[in-house]
């Protein structure tokens, strides 16, 4: 029997001539990037055709054996071995959980840090002594508004301490109890308590009450126009358990008293938060309080004391030594009703002008109107005579003086002459004082 080469020898040979004939083109033609085939071997973007022929033979086999296997994997690994997937499912849970706890411990401990430096600081800043405490319970009723807090006979608290916040008051302690250190606080919305407030505008005083509902409200007022919404409402200390001054709120509406006309109710929007109250502080004494460098500014000024008295009686000294020097205003040997210290007189007398050698109509005390020019000739006026000196006046060897008549025109009065007038002084013009000049014996 023949066998299929022997048979089939010359196709065979053509097949094997045409296959390495087209294995031969394969190599020598390129496929450039323009998708055209090519027998240019320089160009570096082409590829051989065997090349391509090659692995899109090998491609798909390929590409079906990497699919099976990523399969196979996927399903045993999500589908098959899942014994310890619930395992980790349930640790996985727990964490979450864990961390949730943790998250919400942080951020209540984050918000309560903000609270306690709010309060902190305030506590700080306040002017009198007070003590925190931490609000927990209730009285478990709609008609009462109390609750508790988480200190007590041990920090000094008593009846009647006005409790506050940050934002404004919020009760006063009602009982106090020592096992445990608590204490019971009214809040200052309950039906029975009450605070005296007044209007920071308006200064209209009221009592502050809480209802059944455990709003605020101000009554015994009297209807007033100047009450409008949004006016803050202080305490106003008269009750003697809240200071003067501390927030309350502010005035939300104003309705007519339903029991007496004449007067209205204050609704007021509280300052503090009273349904969910956390940190409160309680007064404990309404003395000042000074800060550390008041305290130290008081000391020294204490130390001082001895010094500032001594600085003084050196003052005082001094000023009765310099008493002693200068005159003083009262005199010992005069009565009380005579001492300079009662004379209202000036003591500045101003002194007098001197008078003029010469005096004319100007001259100080002359005649105010001058005397017009006539003919003196004519009227002459009558001038005053010197009373004669008797001789007896006359002393011995002196020599008698002659008259000498005045001008007639006042504004220069005539001078006679130097050997008749010798030793004799001018009369003064009319109206003016005399004036007398040293006279010479011959």
């Amino acid at each position: 029997m023949d066998s299929f080469f022997d048979r089939y020898r010359n196709y065979v040979v053509l097949l094997a001539i045409l296959m390495a004939q087209i294995a031969g083109l394969a190599v020598q033609v390129r496929h450039n990037g323009t998708g055209q085939n090519t027998l240019d071997t320089t160009d570096p973007r082409g590829v051989r055709l065997i090349r391509l022929w090659g692995n899109a033979i090998v491609s798909p086999p390929e590409r079906l054996i990497h699919w099976t296997k990523i399969g196979i994997a996927a399903m045993w690994m999500n589908y098959i071995d899942l014994g310890h997937v619930r395992e980790q499912n349930q640790d996985l849970k727990k964490t979450v959980e864990r961390l949730r706890l943790e998250q919400a411990a942080l951020l209540e401990d984050a918000r309560q840090g903000q609270r306690l430096q709010a309060l902190l600081g305030f506590q700080e800043k306040y002017v009198y002594t007070t003590v925190a405490a931490q609000a927990y319970g209730s009285s478990g009723s709609d008609h009462s508004r109390v609750f508790y807090i988480d200190k007590g006979a041990r920090e000094g608290l008593k009846p009647d301490m006005a409790v506050i916040t940050a934002d404004g008051i919020v009760g006063k302690v009602r009982d106090v109890f020592s096992h445990p250190d608590t204490a019971q606080v009214l809040a200052v919305n309950d039906p029975t308590s009450g605070a005296g407030v007044i209007l920071e505008s308006t200064r209209i005083r009221g009592i502050l009450k809480g209802d059944a509902l455990g709003r605020l409200e101000i009554v015994g007022i009297l209807a007033d126009q100047r009450i409008q919404p949004g006016e803050k409402v202080l305490t106003a200390g008269g009750d003697l358990i809240y200071p003067r001054g501390l927030p309350v709120g502010v005035v939300e509406r104003v309705e007519r008293d339903p029991d007496r006309d004449s007067f209205i109710i204050i609704f007021v929007k509280p300052a503090a938060h009273l349904e969910r109250l956390d940190e409160v502080l309680v007064i404990t004494s309404t003395e000042p309080r000074f800060s550390p460098e008041e305290q130290q500014d008081m000391a020294t000024s204490e130390s001082q004391k001895a010094v500032v008295p001594t600085a003084i009686k050196d003052q005082v000294k001094a000023s009765v030594v310099m008493a002693e020097k200068l005159p003083g205003l009262i005199d010992p040997n005069l009565p009380p009703d005579q001492q300079p210290l009662h004379d209202s007189s000036n003591p500045n007398i101003a002194a007098r002008p001197p008078q003029p050698l010469h005096p004319d109509e100007f001259s100080p005390g002359a005649a105010g109107t001058p005397v017009p020019e006539t003919n003196t000739e004519a009227t002459p006026k009558p001038q005053p005579q010197k009373p004669a000196v008797p001789p007896a006046a006359e002393g011995p060897g002196s020599t008698p003086q002659p008259q000498i008549k005045k001008p007639a025109v006042p504004p220069k009065p005539a001078v006679p002459p130097a050997a008749e007038n010798k030793g004799a002084a001018p009369p003064p013009a009319e109206g003016s004082n005399p004036q007398t000049t040293p006279q010479r014996n011959p």
